[in-house]
């Protein structure tokens, strides 16, 4: 069965946040609410120093943290589509729990709602066929979704799950494969804001 899943090269990233942008208009969230982050870190000192940035929204895990501890089944694999982490907004009781529990910090609380969301994969315009919102807006192809094993075939060896600035990939088995910069592997990256 497939397992689908994010693909994101930090070496091709520019950190411009069109995919985070793309992703805020099409779930049309508030300001300080975030699906995908973009996070710019430094590394190195000169005359070695390094930048660089990384693209996160939700891994998809197999084994998700949010799901294990939702206690209404509002927060659940979808086997469906190829085991993405989907949300039932009318099952949530927004108790917070998937929040507290990823180690990803991805879903979030809306205040307003009452609720937590996250990244769904666009799944509606999946379904429709076309592709999440962050990935048809980057304009340096640093972003693709679908089968994992299709996108380890399509971008070949030397991909990781797990960078030394993120949880251990042992704890939830995200789906996201990560083309890495030499930099984001080695040391240990200072995150800076713009």
């Amino acid at each position: 069965m497939a397992k689908y899943g994010f693909y994101f090269d930090n070496a091709s990233c520019c950190g411009c946040r069109s995919c985070q942008v793309a992703c805020k208009d099409k779930n049309d969230l508030d300001i300080g609410v975030l699906f995908r982050r973009v996070v710019t870190y430094e590394t190195g000192v000169y005359p070695t120093a390094d930048r660089f940035h990384h693209s996160a929204a939700c891994n998809h895990c197999s084994s998700p943290a949010c799901v294990a501890n939702c206690p209404t089944g509002a927060m659940y694999i979808d086997d469906a589509d190829g085991g993405t982490v989907q949300h039932n907004d009318d099952e949530c009781i927004g108790c917070q729990s998937c929040v507290k529990s990823c180690p990803y910090s991805v879903p979030t609380f809306i205040e307003e709602a009452g609720i937590a969301r996250k990244c769904d994969a666009c799944i509606g315009l999946r379904q429709a066929g076309e592709k999440p919102a962050c990935v048809a807006t980057c304009w340096t192809r640093a972003l693709d979704f679908g089968d994992v094993e299709e996108l380890e075939a399509k971008y070949g060896s030397g991909l990781v799950r797990e960078l030394p600035f993120i949880p251990e990939a042992s704890h939830t088995e995200p789906s996201t494969l990560i083309r890495s910069r030499e930099s984001a592997l080695n040391g240990e990256p200072v995150e800076k804001s713009l």
